[in-house]
């Protein structure tokens, strides 16, 4: 039996319960994201427009606005978005059941009142048939606790990958969530370039992804699931895919490589059943980076180091 702290910290989010609010509070995200997209100057691999875990929820972290800063914050504890100014001005739009159509009017309301208009493309990205965050009446589901579980999901996901993080001395992104494939990621690089992406991911620009994979990478993460995949899946590949990668042994044995998606998979569920879900997950992460470095021949010597410790400095 799970005890009450381990189930608070890998709640139970059964996909077909919580899909409506998913993927209403997708939507939303990115809403909250273009806003950073537009104030922003380009990052390599698009990393100016993810949104970051918060001990409450999900943060922009702090946007240029012409001599002033302002950021925008999801609290999945009060439910509430906030939009707060380095000047100390702030708006909140609440976070309940309502169209995108309301929420994309009230977000745009807020940032009007505090000086801070961001026009946005009202198009959803890497979502087929996406319908104008102005014009979505069909989205307006929001269930609190659902919501929480989700974030109380990534803030121990969060925990995990940022101690992976550790482990890499070559180049690595930072933990961050992507509100265009509604992920949770890390990604660390071999340093050398890739082979050109042939894109077609729906809604964003072949430019934009090319970008993004211009150099061989191996990215896992969180993701809530969606399409073959009706449950909540934590998920490893490499760019480009070295061959024998699908059939590369990896750890736990409940991880499978899909080839609906080309990476291998390992079911949240199984994680937050778990003795030890933070050994289980980092059993994943270590054997697929490690077949991913392996078959893709990374220089592991260099790149690589001891995972951190608080107060320790690295030996050098």
């Amino acid at each position: 039996m799970l005890s009450a702290s381990h189930a608070q910290r890998w709640p139970d989010l059964p996909y077909a319960a919580w899909k409506p609010t998913y993927e209403t509070l997708h939507l939303w995200t990115q809403i909250v994201g273009k806003i950073r997209l537009m104030r922003e100057p380009w990052l390599n691999h698009s990393w100016h427009v993810p949104l970051y875990v918060t001990a409450r929820g999900l943060t922009t972290s702090p946007m240029p606005a012409g001599g002033r800063a302002f950021q925008i914050d999801f609290d999945f504890i009060d439910h509430l978005l906030w939009v707060k100014t380095s000047d100390d001005h702030s708006r909140q739009v609440l976070l309940a059941p309502k169209t995108v159509a309301e929420f994309y009017g009230e977000v745009m309301e807020a940032l009007v009142e505090l000086g801070l208009e961001t026009p946005i493309t009202a198009l959803p990205s890497e979502i087929a048939g996406g319908i104008p965050f102005d014009q979505d009446t069909l989205h307006g589901s929001y269930d609190r606790d659902h919501a929480n579980r989700f974030w109380r999901i990534l803030l121990s996901t969060h925990e995990v990958l940022s101690r992976f993080r550790t482990g890499f001395l070559g180049k690595v992104s930072p933990v961050h969530f992507f509100w265009g494939g509604f992920d949770l990621a890390v990604t660390r690089f071999s340093g050398r370039r890739a082979p050109l992406h042939p894109g077609g991911i729906p809604q964003l620009s072949d430019m934009v992804t090319r970008e993004a994979y211009s150099h061989e990478v191996s990215s896992a993460g969180f993701w809530p699931g969606g399409g073959p995949i009706d449950y909540a899946a934590f998920y490893s590949y490499a760019y480009p895919t070295p061959d024998g990668f699908a059939s590369a042994p990896v750890q736990p044995s409940q991880a499978f490589f899909s080839q609906d998606f080309g990476e291998f998979l390992l079911p949240y569920e199984a994680v937050r059943t778990a003795r030890d879900p933070e050994a289980m997950l980092m059993a994943f992460l270590d054997s697929t980076y490690t077949a991913a470095a392996d078959l893709g021949k990374w220089d592991r010597a260099t790149l690589e180091c001891p995972y951190g410790t608080p107060c320790r400095p690295r030996p050098f």
